[in-house]
């Protein structure tokens, strides 16, 4: 940064070339944006080794900067990972485009016709924590969906950032659109981010991935609107109709697959109905794996190695080997606790009677809700999105993985013969 530049200038500029490629990917049609989507793709595996280096020095920073074992979990890549970052890449690039996609189409007695289709949102900021893969699924979810992004990675994850920024650069020339179409945000700057978010009219909408911290901040200060979620405070309920095995792999899978995504268990509800051998069961899996237990009395009781649970606990997203527990009364007791702790994210219930599930599912008012699978598909690629820019808990606008659809707005096109109001 110059003397002569200033937070505010760097990304009005910025937003300003990303605004003047609009109308480029507006006018651009599916199969060119596939092309991109594509090429990028292609880039991302030819150029995996360099990846996987620059990750790897960004690794050594971040555990000499002491980063959490959640944030490092984030940050790493490695070639299954990378791998999976080109397929979701080719998933998108093969999904439907969204955009001029007719919503619905009706006609009123004067005669006149509408019609609502779908149109990109616009200039999107993302602003992310660790998580290099953003900066490849956000580009190509923004460009099929005709929109333009700017990217805000944090320093954690700089090397990885820059060389798959280039990756998606190169597939956007490749295919002959503007590179301005996705463009990086310099990192170790927070002035930056505070000009992302008072960028008014310049850029459309914030999408925040990152710890609540970062979320917090940017919901309080932004003057553009804001798609996010603030916690991922999920729930498996274990009702007395649930299947054992079920039950034992639904949860071990839901808190330890992964401890550190936002689609992790953070607290398990089991059912005082529930057989003993299947409740000291699931406590046990969990333990045995490593998990620390910290549970009401009851649970106590069936596990020994949990501890006692604190109130403040039901209310923590722990992001690690850490799970709350507590016993409730039938399927009103799971309801009334989840409806009171959960943060609107993902929660999930393992029952094989039909009628108690459909009354969970009916009842809990989160952004996913599941019945006998795993809280860890909160994700977008694993609902046939092929990525996801975020998963937002909200009630306007979008909720869950926000994908194509999700980054599309639309309008109303009246086509008259002549009409006029008297």
């Amino acid at each position: 940064m110059t003397d002569e530049q200033t937070p505010e200038s760097i990304i009005g500029a910025m937003a300003r070339a990303a605004r003047a490629a609009l109308p480029v990917l507006a006018a651009a049609p599916t199969a060119t944006k596939a092309r991109a989507i594509n090429a990028a793709a292609a880039q991302i595996r030819d150029r995996a080794d360099e990846i996987l280096a620059a990750n790897a020095e960004d690794m050594a920073a971040g555990r000499d900067k002491g980063l959490t074992a959640a944030l490092l979990d984030r940050l790493a890549l490695d070639a299954k990972r990378v791998e999976g970052l080109a397929a979701g890449l080719e998933t998108v690039a093969g999904l439907p485009d969204p955009v001029g996609e007719e919503i619905r189409h009706w006609t009123t007695p004067n005669g006149l016709a509408f019609t609502r289709v779908r149109v990109p949102l616009g200039v999107i900021g993302i602003i992310y924590e660790s998580r290099p893969g953003v900066t490849a699924d956000a580009a190509a979810l923004c460009l099929m969906s005709g929109n333009a992004c700017l990217l805000r990675g944090g320093s954690e994850a700089a090397r990885s950032n820059t060389v798959l920024l280039d990756c998606m650069a190169e597939g956007l020339e490749m295919a002959g659109l503007p590179r301005a179409a996705v463009q990086m945000v310099p990192a170790g700057d927070r002035a930056l981010v505070g000009a992302m978010l008072g960028a008014h009219g310049l850029i459309d909408i914030i999408v925040p991935r990152g710890g609540k911290g970062l979320v917090a901040r940017v919901q309080a200060d932004a003057r553009v609107p804001v798609l996010a979620h603030l916690d991922g405070i999920n729930h498996v309920y274990v009702d007395a109709a649930a299947d054992p095995e079920k039950a034992v792999a639904i949860v071990r899978n839901s808190k330890l697959r992964r401890t550190a995504v936002c689609g992790a268990m953070e607290t398990l509800v089991l059912d005082r109905a529930l057989p003993e051998a299947t409740a000291r069961a699931v406590l046990g899996a969990l333990a045995d794996g490593g998990c620390e237990l910290r549970g009401d009395a009851a649970a106590r009781a069936l596990e020994p190695r949990a501890v006692a649970v604190q109130p403040a606990d039901y209310d923590t997203e722990w992001l690690d080997a850490i799970a709350s527990v507590v016993t409730v009364d039938g399927i009103e007791g799971a309801v009334a606790h989840v409806q009171a702790h959960s943060s609107g994210h993902t929660d999930s219930i393992v029952t094989e009677d039909g009628g108690v599930a459909g009354r969970f599912l009916g009842a809990i008012d989160s952004a996913i809700v599941l019945h006998n699978a795993s809280t860890q598909f909160a994700d977008g690629g694993e609902f046939g999105f092929g990525a996801e820019i975020g998963i937002a808990t909200g009630r306007l606008h979008a909720r869950g993985p926000v994908a194509l659809e999700g980054l599309t707005t639309y309008k109303t096109l009246v086509r008259g013969t002549g009409q006029v109001r008297p």
